[in-house]
């Protein structure tokens, strides 16, 4: 029998959409979206035998929801390896705290690492590119200290999303321009297997430049993204609303890492 390469054979994902994988699209994948975590899975089910996979995470969950919804049937699940991104929606809320988002994360990972999980946490990526998220940059700055102290209080691996400045080419973001595109979760994927140590084949991909757009086409396009994107996410805020209602697991048991045959 093969050494498996890794010593992980359990793996649940849990947090929101970014690691639900929207952005993404994949018809084949369940939930109609791949992401990083299914692409993570993807390379570990290739380098070890009996590997199992889920992925609980639902797109517009708060810190409180992914706490009190995903944690316990996580570990129910038994997992060797857990990776958990949240805090993001809470974060980009007017009027949040990020030392009191942190605490709840504090509550969180305390649990996950409980019961001898390797436990992945990732920082929030560096938003000062981004001309409607550039004003939180602070804010995200404060949460990662807090995060990267709790990864070490718990002996956690920290997945920097910070540091990867891959992401803040344009190119890496889906049209809404708050959630990574295929090529952004790619690259999200071969840095988390980076920070697990574990070697894949995915190479890096070099985009091509952007072609030079007039001033009046930037307006235009921003225009364009108001209307079908950030209109309707004040809607939703307004009403208390969020985009993850209704919308269950994508892979809730821990099962193979497969594609649906033809």
């Amino acid at each position: 029998m093969a050494q498996p390469l890794h010593p992980w054979s359990r793996y649940v994902a849990i947090g929101d959409s970014f690691t639900e994988g929207i952005g993404d699209p994949e018809p084949l994948s369940p939930g109609g979206h791949r992401g990083w975590a299914d692409r993570v899975a993807e390379v570990l089910s290739q380098q070890t035998e009996d590997f199992a996979y889920a992925n609980l995470a639902v797109r517009g969950k708060l810190m409180r929801q992914i706490v009190e919804e995903q944690v316990e049937p996580a570990l129910l699940l038994r997992p060797d390896l857990v990776t958990i991104s949240a805090g993001g929606n809470d974060v980009i809320r007017p009027g949040t705290d990020p030392d009191e988002i942190a605490r709840s994360f504090d509550s969180a990972i305390e649990r996950l690492s409980s019961e001898g999980a390797t436990v992945v946490i990732f920082t929030g990526a560096d938003v000062g590119f981004s001309p409607v998220f550039r004003n939180i940059r602070g804010k995200v700055a404060i949460y990662n200290e807090n995060l990267r102290a709790i990864a070490a209080k718990y002996d956690c691996i920290v997945a920097d999303m910070w540091s990867l400045t891959a992401l803040q080419d344009v190119r890496m973001w889906a049209p809404d321009r708050l959630h990574l595109n295929s090529l952004g979760h790619h690259t999200v994927a071969r840095m988390v297997l980076e920070a697990l140590n574990v070697e894949s084949d995915l190479q890096p991909l070099e985009p091509e430049p952007l072609p030079v757009r007039s001033w009046r086409q930037a307006r235009a396009e921003d225009l364009s993204w108001a209307r079908e994107y950030l209109v309707p996410w004040v809607i939703r805020r307004i009403r208390h609303q969020s985009s993850g209602d209704h919308v269950q697991p994508k892979r809730p048991e821990a099962v193979p890492f497969g594609w649906p045959e033809d």
